[in-house]
């Protein structure tokens, strides 16, 4: 049934003519975006992406071209202006116009442009004579035309939101016959196109408003219209020689996919001469003096409004844009019935998915039956639902769709307006979604149970029915598991009392069953002459353990039990090269910023980025080790020689020093040379080097994350990601098997398990996650507080001793906890005041302390998760 509603065959006869440009569509897919090999892309209304034809010409024009700049007389200057008048001009025939009717002014995006009209109209403040103006703007706008009010209210103009439903159309008579030649201007702003949900607003409305016919507000005035044209010129044909729009901002990548920052004003020549500027950049003034308060604008509306020298290789390459675009497609028509015929089809199979209960499997937020091209564009606004009608989080299916390499786009998409109107969202609840740590553009996706947000695919002009239908298999596949019915399991709760509790967990008992003495270094790393670390023993006096339980916390709930078994260290892992294989130990010395040389390295391409397991499995199988006698770092990997780093932080006067990031963290790093560079490049098969932390870094940036430490200022982190420290329950991970294995192939091992999930600290606990309600803990001489849980990305489908990934282990994850994937715990060290040497130890007791309120919360953190 599945197989033949996802056919073709099913596609030719549901969704409307024009699909493929008359069978060219396969050819230039294959030939001009080799990029989308294996890819699925679907955030075209956020950006396309661009053929290699267009970058080819490109190219091929500025090498075979002079380019200088255009605000001079030379022979290259002129070459520049030129061009550039010529591009304006391709520009406003793409939109139907000449210049008689309309003025191009570049700018560096659509709200720029967007910015400039707020600066420069005509309002008449409050306060005056004359009646003052009003800034209207429809609530389904994008965030910078709502942030247009910032500047009008500076200006003592009254904004005036209207949401779409709200009725416009007034009797033609219902001004005063004194007032109805009253020439105050007001401005409505509204979008051709939604770019949350795709509905397209009437371009009747410009004509109708402009007219008197139509009107926001009951004011006397003359109506200007600005219209925001970004999403809608993706994919459709703007003609302004019918619907003659005072102002069209656009942005030029969503047309193209290249080059992006630029955009352009597009100003109705009837209105030009009123506007008002007073700020006067280089080659706008025909002549001023600058020891007096003289300026006199040039001439040209664009030069008058044009601070600065535009971009003007970036406007050269609109003119191949354009030129591509309609080689490939034949217009801006037939890509508005090619995108809409895959949304048609995209939109019926969904809206006919649904549970054996019959539940549906989504809910689409959309104004329309996707019935008609000329009201809805080529995006689809949804949330994934359970069989029960809960919203599965949106940072969930963003995660589980990068698994399929499938692109999509999550949240609010800028437009918090059209947000709430779909997702039932009151102004108050976005107020206190912002006081529990949920900020636009995060991955707080639940708040007590209600999205903050939705996913949103969109098609481009080189989309596919394949794009479409691998989409559909992706939702199908990860909503119809067999498993998919099962209860999922829940954290068991950790009560106080004062019996024992049941051993369930044998298997855990003796740390030599859990994880052989044969550490990961003696099976992996071949010739490692220092095989696993040790330091020497240390325990605490009986005495001092007493005033380590004691110092944990003197406010709180005291132990988490009475009378069970002991909860102890079980394994210790570090990770030196982040991304990089466990080095394992039974013992290690704790710095300042964790597990000594915890993440100190990590690899990053040619542009200096970090590179993770995310964008490059094979990391995983990349084994360091480090050597505390001899002070190195032994790096090998199969098929490659070893290859030793000093751990001395000798940083001479030839190191490179970077600022490099990870996550939203700057972190100051050096290089570690062409040797180990070449060894990685080689290893990985791609430009790529080592670098490691620079001792100088400071931790200003870390302080988000310490939130409520009593030891903030002396808080440090090396190139992780969260926390110093990841702490995983051998318990939970036992319990997460029993629930993941039917869902697998081959069942996985329980070491295989701990290893995906890379924490430093395993621990054998009598509850599973029971660690989820703990504030604090103390692990011998040392003293942590807990940061929060980590929620899961993609990495734990990457099996750490092959590389390879198993798609359906998140999804397993999710399931099993609820629609979570919350495993495991973030600590940070909290040093004591103590003389005792801080030393973790494979069987040391850990001492917890519970939560006041045991309600386990989510931590504000960034959006990038646990990866490292």
């Amino acid at each position: 049934m599945a197989d033949e509603l996802l056919s073709f065959r099913a596609f030719q006869g549901s969704c409307p003519t024009g699909y493929g440009y008359d069978g060219r569509l396969r050819g230039f897919r294959e030939r001009e975006f080799p990029q989308l090999r294996g890819i699925t892309y679907l955030d075209h209304a956020g950006s396309t992406l661009f053929p290699e034809s267009l970058l080819k010409a490109f190219t091929d024009d500025l090498r075979n071209n002079v380019y200088g700049n255009p605000h001079s007389q030379s022979t290259s200057s002129k070459l520049t202006y030129d061009t550039i008048e010529h591009v304006r001009y391709r520009i406003l025939q793409h939109f139907h116009t000449t210049s008689e009717d309309y003025t191009v002014i570049f700018t560096s995006g659509c709200t720029a442009a967007l910015k400039l009209v707020a600066e420069v109209f005509p309002w008449v403040p409050e306060g005056t004579e004359q009646l003052s103006s009003r800034f209207c703007y429809l609530t389904d706008s994008h965030t910078s035309v709502v942030g247009m009010r910032g500047i009008t209210a500076s200006m003592n103009v009254l904004s005036v939101p209207v949401k779409p439903k709200d009725k416009v159309l007034l009797e033609k008579d219902w001004l005063p016959a004194e007032e109805q030649n009253c020439t105050t201007p007001h401005l409505f702003c509204y979008p051709a196109q939604s770019n949350f949900s795709g509905t397209k607003y009437p371009l009747s409305w410009i004509r109708d408003i402009k007219s008197g016919k139509l009107c926001p507000i009951k004011i006397p005035g003359k109506w200007f219209v600005l219209l925001d044209a970004a999403s809608y010129v993706s994919s459709s044909p703007l003609d302004l020689g019918v619907h003659q729009a005072d102002f069209i901002p656009i942005s030029f990548y969503k047309i193209f996919g290249f080059p992006t920052g630029l955009g352009a004003l597009l100003v109705n020549n009837r209105i030009a001469p009123f506007l008002r500027k007073t700020y006067f950049g280089g080659g706008t003034a025909a002549a001023y003096l600058a020891g007096k308060d003289f300026y006199f604008p040039k001439k040209s509306i664009a030069e008058r409004f044009e601070d600065g020298t535009v971009s003007f290789l970036d406007i050269i390459a609109l003119k191949h844009g354009f030129d591509v675009l309609e080689k490939f497609t034949g217009g801006m028509e037939k890509i508005k019935q090619h995108t809409f015929a895959l949304a048609h089809y995209t939109y019926t199979v969904l809206s006919t998915l649904k549970y054996a209960n019959g539940a549906p499997v989504v809910r689409i937020y959309s104004d329309t039956d996707f019935s008609d091209p000329d009201v809805q564009g080529p995006i689809i606004n949804f949330n994934v639902l359970d069989e029960s009608g809960e919203v599965i989080g949106f940072s969930q299916v963003e995660k589980m769709a990068s698994l399929y390499n499938i692109h999509v786009r999550t949240g609010c998409f800028c437009n918090t307006g059209a947000c709430q109107m779909h997702l039932g969202i009151s102004d108050e609840d976005i107020q206190k979604n912002l006081q529990a740590g949920h900020v636009c553009g995060d991955d707080i996706d639940l708040i007590d149970g209600r999205p903050t947000g939705s996913v949103r695919i969109s098609f481009g002009y080189m989309s596919s029915f394949e794009d479409a239908q691998t989409f559909l298999k992706f939702i199908i596949a990860t909503r119809f598991s067999k498993t998919d019915t099962e209860i999922p399991f829940q954290p068991s709760a950790t009560q106080l009392t004062t019996e024992p509790v049941p051993d369930d967990h044998s298997y855990f008992n003796s740390t030599n069953k859990l994880s052989p003495r044969t550490h990961i270094a003696d099976r992996e790393h071949g010739n490692n002459p220092s095989g696993t670390e040790r330091i020497v023993g240390w325990q605490p006096p009986e005495s001092d353990s007493e005033s380590i339980r004691a110092a944990v916390s003197e406010t709180t709930v005291p132990k988490c039990r009475r009378g069970g078994k002991p909860i102890t260290v079980t394994n210790i892992y570090l990770y030196p090269i982040k991304s990089c294989s466990a080095f394992e130990v039974t013992e290690w010395p704790v710095g300042k910023q964790g597990l000594l040389y915890d993440r100190n390295w990590m690899v990053v391409n040619q542009n200096g980025v970090c590179i993770t397991q995310k964008q490059e499995p094979k990391l995983c199988l990349i084994s360091p080790s480090i050597d505390l006698k001899q002070k190195i770092m032994v790096i090998q990997a199969e098929g490659m020689d070893p290859i030793s780093v000093s751990l001395e932080e000798n940083i001479g006067k030839e190191a490179v020093i970077y600022e490099s990031k990870v996550c939203s963290h700057r972190v100051k790093t050096y290089d570690c040379g062409e040797r180990t560079a070449g060894w990685f490049s080689t290893f990985l098969g791609r430009p790529c080097r080592l670098i490691r932390q620079s001792p100088e870094r400071k931790n200003d940036a870390q302080h988000k994350n310490t939130k409520g430490l009593t030891c903030a200022t002396s808080i440090s982190l090396s190139l992780v990601n969260e926390a110093q420290y990841l702490l995983i329950n051998a318990a939970s991970i036992l319990q997460l098997k029993e629930h993941v294995t039917p869902r697998l192939k081959e069942p996985l091992e329980i070491e295989e398990l701990i290893r995906r999930f890379r924490a430093n600290i395993v621990i054998s606990a009598p509850e599973s996650f029971e660690e989820e309600e703990w504030a604090e803990i103390s692990i011998g001489a040392l003293q942590f507080q807990v940061v929060g849980p980590c929620t899961r990305c993609q990495v734990i489908c990457i099996d750490q001793q092959s590389g390879e990934r198993n798609k359906e282990f998140l999804q397993s994850l999710s399931a099993a906890r609820g629609k979570k994937t919350n495993f495991g715990i973030y600590l940070m060290n909290q040093p004591l005041c103590s003389s005792l040497p801080d030393i973790l130890s494979v069987g040391s007791e850990v001492l917890p302390v519970l939560k006041e309120n045991t309600e386990i919360q989510r931590p504000a953190f960034s959006e990038e998760k646990y990866s490292g």
